[in-house]
């Protein structure tokens, strides 16, 4: 798996320049190592990111397969295959 294909929404997307950018890593990747590999690409992301402690900030979300990494059992240890759909994109609030 030496590439993930990720898609970015709303503000993200100017950073990495347009809806998806195929982001290399290595074999055995985690949801963390992706997240690793997403903000040296695009350091202008690890603000929006990562919390200070390196783990995922609340001012976003990752997505594997529909599903948000901060609410899966592995969380940000969670195994990467092939062929899954990855999903970033800033937090949405409001009322």
């Amino acid at each position: 798996m030496p590439e993930v294909r990720v898609r970015f929404y709303a503000t993200f997307r100017p950073i990495v320049g347009g809806k998806h950018a195929d982001v290399a890593v290595t074999e055995g990747a985690s949801a963390g190592d992706l997240l690793d590999a997403i903000v040296t690409r695009w350091p202008e992301l690890h603000e929006h990111l990562i919390r200070p402690d390196g783990g995922l900030s609340k001012r976003a979300n990752l997505f594997v397969d529909g599903r948000a990494v901060r609410f899966l059992p592995e969380g940000l240890k969670t195994p990467l295959r092939e062929s899954q759909e990855i999903d970033c994109f800033p937090a949405v609030a409001g009322g």
